[in-house]
């Protein structure tokens, strides 16, 4: 089976950012793709009415630079070709000019990030 990101079965479009979502027999997989200027805080915390993104993030940057700051307080940047993990409890945004765009492969935030429930 496969499944095209351009045709997703669900698609999300918060400010500065387009959420592309692919069910695979239950297996979802989101496409992030992040405008230049997109931060967390201003384009999903309002959707979603929390303090800090509460979802646990894995996948692939494929282009651009993630800036990731925990709450712990601590930063880090995620660059293109990082496989990552981020832990619930962040906030981040897109370093410069290039357009964040990223695979994620667990099925709970390919489900709920950026959305009210």
């Amino acid at each position: 089976m496969e499944k095209s990101f351009d045709s997703p079965d669900e698609l999300r479009t918060p400010p500065k950012a387009t959420v592309a979502v692919v069910d695979l027999d239950g297996a979802k997989v989101a496409r992030l793709v992040f405008e230049p200027g997109w931060r967390w805080s201003e384009s999903v915390k309002p959707i979603v009415g929390t303090d800090s993104c509460q979802v646990r993030h894995l996948g692939v940057l494929v282009s651009g630079t993630l800036h990731v700051v925990g709450a712990d307080g601590a930063g880090r940047d995620i660059r293109a070709g990082a496989a990552y993990v981020i832990p619930p409890g962040h906030d981040s945004w897109v370093v410069g000019d290039e357009t964040v765009v990223a695979y994620e492969f667990d099925g709970s935030a390919a489900t709920t990030f950026a959305t009210s429930s």
